[in-house]
């Protein structure tokens, strides 16, 4: 969070802001869906499954075929990144064309920060591995590594960059690299650090890839929700990115403490559990779950919507960031506060569905969702402008995380 205070004093909301906030966010969406997002969800079940039945050395296998899959995927993503970059910010960002300026400081930016995907992505896979043998601290401690990137790109590296926001795109490229060395002796320490072969014969890596497929698909559909925000907000004035990111951030503190924090302690665990035939155990472990959320995220929820100005005054009005940004930015996260309980219940329970293997199923919720938040995207955008796009996607979180319970509870998977 102190990375954001710092980006916001140093650059403060404006054309320079807008572009870097596009150029990491495409990366940061392809990051979602081939490894935090698609690659977690198909992942993690088998492997837990190989790890419980299958021994150590057929463990060891499917974590090197999978790996050497996955990075082959990743490189050529990240060349087409590179090298269609301008094409990738005219689709993300089409308002951004009538500002020849702020379109060229995007592509160049995104350059910078495509080969992030690939370093990021790996980070992960072995995030995934070391969850599931409860060594939760290791993936936890490894984003600190991307703030004090951020951190020393913006103190020391901005005045020597032209523009000085080249900086932070240079932060990107090499935190993903220190992340991803961060994580390697944890690997070789459990004896899973991978090397690269492949096995057209791995049966266990086609499981992976066939539950990619569907999981990659319901995946996307959040974020192409994000992506059709971006273009939306790319014809607003400057600044409308930027202010929508740092509602984000702020919203992002008690969502990623509470809803990224369970849902990666419940998803190995509840895997453990299916694995186990214990059907009990895993009704509990989503129960308890979702009384912690309920407990801890309506009054963080209240916070934000209540005290949004006097919050955003206190950390972000300093430097660059003026009353007006704080102002602009506080409708924003009035919006998100709406549908903060919403947001972290869905990384709650699409575990609980993901963990047995179906994908489907959030699959056509997400499409759902997707349809009723663009709709209100179309409906708020002309009355609130950017402080629409965020209360789109509160509500259409609000309504994916209660079809999401709704099925649960009607196929018997959660009992309170």
């Amino acid at each position: 969070f102190a990375r954001d205070v710092l980006i916001a004093r140093v650059f403060g909301a404006g054309m320079a802001t807008d572009a870097f906030f596009v150029a990491f966010k495409l990366p940061n969406l392809l990051r979602r869906m081939f490894a935090e997002g698609a690659f977690s969800q198909a992942f993690v079940p088998i492997f837990g499954e190989y790890r419980n039945r299958r021994g150590h050395e057929e463990t060891r296998l499917l974590v090197d075929h999978v790996t050497t899959m996955l990075a082959l995927i990743l490189f050529v993503v990240t060349l087409v990144g590179i090298i269609a970059a301008p094409i990738l910010v005219y689709i993300s960002a089409p308002g951004f064309v009538k500002d020849a300026e702020k379109f060229d400081l995007t592509v160049q930016l995104l350059r910078f920060t495509s080969p992030y995907i690939f370093f990021i992505s790996l980070v992960a896979v072995a995030a995934a591995i070391l969850n599931t043998y409860n060594k939760f601290w290791v993936p936890a401690f490894a984003p600190i590594l991307l703030n004090i990137c951020f951190i020393g790109g913006a103190l020391w590296l901005a005045p020597y960059c032209h523009p000085p926001i080249m900086a932070l795109a240079w932060a990107v490229f090499v935190a993903g690299i220190v992340q991803l060395a961060f994580q390697l002796p944890f690997l070789k320490k459990i004896d899973l650090l991978p090397t690269l072969r492949f096995s057209w014969q791995d049966e266990g890596m086609w499981r992976v890839i066939k539950q990619m497929g569907p999981a990659m698909f319901g995946v996307s559909i959040s974020q192409i929700s994000l992506i059709i925000n971006t273009i939306f907000a790319s014809f607003l004035v400057a600044g409308s990115v930027s202010w929508l990111y740092y509602a984000d951030r702020l919203m992002e503190f008690p969502s990623g403490m509470l809803g990224a924090a369970l849902g990666t302690i419940l998803l190995p665990s509840l895997s453990k559990c299916h694995a186990n035939n214990d059907t009990a155990e895993y009704s509990r472990l989503l129960d308890w779950g979702l009384r912690l959320t309920f407990m801890l995220a309506l009054p963080s929820a209240l916070a934000l919507g209540l005290m949004a100005v006097p919050l955003l005054s206190t950390f972000f009005q300093r430097g660059a960031f003026v009353a007006n940004d704080v102002l602009m930015t506080s409708q924003a996260l009035v919006g998100y506060s709406v549908g903060l309980i919403g947001l972290i219940l869905v990384k709650i329970l699409a575990p609980g569905f993901y963990a047995r293997q179906n994908i489907k199923t959030p699959v056509k919720i997400g499409i759902v969702t997707l349809i009723a938040t663009q709709a209100m995207n179309a409906l708020f955008i002309g009355w609130i402008a950017h402080a629409g796009l965020a209360l789109s996607i509160g509500l259409g979180a609000c309504l994916n995380s209660a079809i999401l319970f709704y099925y649960l509870r009607k196929s018997g998977i959660y009992q309170p």
